[in-house]
């Protein structure tokens, strides 16, 4: 085998590129190498002769297809003569498989064919998770067929996890909510007198949707999250492959009791969102519009129909339910790595937070013509 692998001659304006022996994956970078080190700039043709080649793979094949794309400025001239069939058919392969890819890349970066592929792929995970959903509801009507089946101590665990350790940031949140919205009302009511009508406003606005959508979007950033985290770190530590080889449905012990605890507590944080919110209104009414704490309750009780705390309380469950279903669903889909883990952490809690408001649309075009 020759010692050099690569033979560069130089003519003129010419230069000529002799490769001898076997060109392998092993000898590019000294054949790199040695094009590092010579000049071309007073070069107008390289002439490139694969002659006396025995042997090519496709790194090599790759390399020579290259050659000419470094060079594109020149004329390259390629001498093809005495090769062995072997070696035409690896660079003609090659050849053909680069300028497809190439085309395929192309094609690619079309606007339509990208927005086809990424509606295709959210439909082909939206027909995943109503399967998910289905494993639920069988796995639920399984679970509450006897009540050995139901494990209360890890519902009453994830009930202090998800619902109880929440209160803190939900009653600050629906308290400065409530401030926000008697305040930027207050401003506007002053003008024409009608101060006493932020209790009909702060009152109906609060129980019926900002306290619900506020409590849903804190548990889905809060809790939603901590599920994905929760059961993607388990998938990636096998422990979900531990528990089914050893009998253990995943459903019935790490599913369910998060759904069914979540959908319980949910009500009871809406409620208290629904008293920080009228609390904070309140502050604001007797601060600026010195309506006192009696006047604004007893306001608040013949303004506000209790019809309004109903709705409120019962849009809880359902918006439980999305935000727990996403979140384990989005648990389950994490790969062996822990890049997915933060990627399906953000997805569930963008796609919990949107099922919500649409869930509450729905909601309210229904309550809408039902006259409620």
């Amino acid at each position: 085998m020759p010692k050099e692998i690569l033979s560069i001659k130089k003519e003129d304006s010419n230069i000529y590129l002799e490769f001898v022996g076997e060109l392998n994956l092993y000898k590019i970078t000294i054949c790199e190498n040695q094009l590092n080190k010579t000049d071309f700039s007073q070069i107008k043709k390289i002439y490139i002769d694969l002659g006396k080649l025995s042997f090519i793979d496709t790194a090599g094949a790759l390399f020579i297809n290259s050659l000419q794309k470094d060079f594109s400025s020149l004329e390259v001239i390629l001498n093809y003569s005495n090769l062995t069939k072997d070696i035409l058919d690896t660079l003609q392969l090659v050849k053909l498989k680069k300028e497809d890819s190439e085309v395929l890349k192309q094609k690619s970066n079309g606007i339509f064919v990208s927005t086809g592929k990424s509606v295709y792929l959210s439909f082909l995970d939206f027909l995943s998770f109503i399967l998910f959903l289905k494993e639920v509801g069988l796995a639920k009507l399984n679970y509450l067929k006897s009540f050995k089946n139901i494990r209360i101590k890890e519902i009453m665990f994830e009930i202090n996890e998800s619902g109880i350790k929440a209160l803190g940031i939900i009653s600050v949140t629906s308290f400065l909510i409530g401030l926000v919205v008697a305040y930027q009302s207050a401003f506007q009511l002053k003008i024409y007198g009608a101060n006493i009508f932020v209790v009909d406003m702060l009152g109906i606005s609060m129980l019926r949707e900002l306290a619900p959508l506020i409590t849903a979007i804190v548990i889905a950033g809060r809790s939603g999250s901590a599920f994905t985290a929760q059961i993607g770190a388990m998938k990636i530590t096998e422990e979900l492959d531990a528990m089914r080889t050893m009998g253990f449905d995943p459903y019935a012990f790490l599913v369910l009791p998060r759904i069914i605890a979540l959908m319980l507590v949910m009500p009871i944080l809406i409620f208290v969102s629904d008293m920080m919110g009228i609390i904070g209104g309140m502050i604001v009414a007797n601060m600026d519009l010195d309506i006192s704490a009696t006047l604004f309750l007893d306001r608040f009780s013949t303004a506000v129909d209790i019809k309004h705390f109903y709705i409120g309380i019962f849009k809880g469950p359902f918006f439980a339910f999305l935000i727990s279903t996403i979140g384990i669903y989005r648990g389950l889909k994490v790969k062996n790595d822990t890049q997915s883990i933060g990627f399906n952490t953000t997805k569930s809690v963008v796609e919990a937070i949107f099922a919500v408001i649409v869930c509450d649309a729905i909601f309210s075009i229904i309550f809408t013509h039902m006259g409620i």
